[in-house]
């Protein structure tokens, strides 16, 4: 089994910048494509951004490109979203998601982030 745990979450006026951690645990995720993805209140849930186990390629939504990025730091079991200038449409909870050959497929919490106009 895989545990996420998100944090990283706040709130900030549009045009700030937050960063998000999802802390794996229980084994490695080094193997896993990671995700982020996110819920706005009424909608559902939606992709943001993906990448790769060797960490060398990721996906985004176009709503987030070039403002956003993920990253992972596979010695700490860890993945990154940077966001940058934030929009208020950004606001959801953004859950970490973990997958394997779709084989395993595991997510976190969430963590609420909120962007104020």
């Amino acid at each position: 089994q895989v545990q996420l745990v998100e944090s990283g979450g706040g709130l900030v006026q549009a045009g700030g910048s937050l960063r998000l951690t999802c802390a794996a645990s229980g084994r490695t995720v080094s193997s896993y494509t990671m995700g982020w993805f996110r819920q706005a209140p009424g909608r559902e849930r939606e992709f943001v951004a993906t990448i790769r186990s060797s960490g060398d390629r990721t996906s985004y939504a176009d709503s987030v490109k070039g403002r956003f990025t993920i990253s992972r730091d596979n010695a700490k079991n860890t993945v990154y979203l940077q966001m940058n200038s934030l929009e208020p449409g950004d606001t959801a909870v953004y859950y970490c998601n973990a997958r394997y050959m779709g084989i395993y497929d595991y997510w976190g919490q969430g963590t609420q982030v909120t962007v104020s106009s």
